[in-house]
């Protein structure tokens, strides 16, 4: 790692830990995902100068935490924009695009001015602010600091809207109840 004469000042592991964060912090790389902080480094005191250069050189490691969205990896987010063509729907430090086609088994419209979609036979509707569970089916992530781009899908069981899960699971149960009043009637 390259320590500049600018920083001199200033100690070795905080100079180094502040090039990280501004070289790192906020990117995409293609192996370790979206790079969200810095966390530790440690850095050999004994650098190298190399003639012409007026900076240091020294052998760092450091520690980040970062985010890899896996393919068919379930993740809960929340839904940050409704566009003609779905919805974006924050996960962790990035969003990821729901598109119409992958919200469930029904004609749907989506009204960009109100932010919601809305579901013709079923009347379920989703709007910003709506939290949601999914899995996703495709991820693309650049390099540097360039944009990833994250698919997700609700067409599954125990998918979608969180109210509409527990709407689900509650299914068996007022079943269950139904029968028990025939019996005991």
């Amino acid at each position: 790692m390259r320590i500049p004469p600018s920083s001199f000042g200033k100690p070795l592991s905080q100079a180094a830990l502040e090039i990280l964060r501004a070289k790192y912090e906020s990117t995409i790389n293609p192996d370790l995902g979206y790079m969200i902080y810095i966390i530790k480094t440690t850095i050999d005191p004994a650098g190298k100068i190399i003639p012409g250069d007026g900076a240091t050189y020294h052998k760092v490691t450091f520690s980040v935490l970062a985010y890899l969205p896996k393919i068919q990896e379930i993740v809960e987010g929340e839904i940050v924009e409704i566009t003609d063509f779905g919805a974006f729907v924050r996960i962790g430090p990035t969003d990821a695009l729901l598109h119409l086609s992958q919200i469930m088994d029904d004609y749907l419209t989506a009204d960009v001015k109100q932010g919601m979609i809305t579901a013709t036979k079923s009347r379920r509707t989703l709007k910003v602010g709506s939290k949601l569970r999914a899995r996703i089916t495709a991820v693309s992530l650049g390099r540097g600091a360039s944009i990833g781009k994250i698919g997700i899908t609700c067409r599954q069981p125990f998918l979608g809207a969180l109210e509409w899960i527990e709407e689900e699971l509650a299914k068996p149960a007022k079943i269950v109840e139904k029968k028990a009043e025939r019996k005991a009637s």
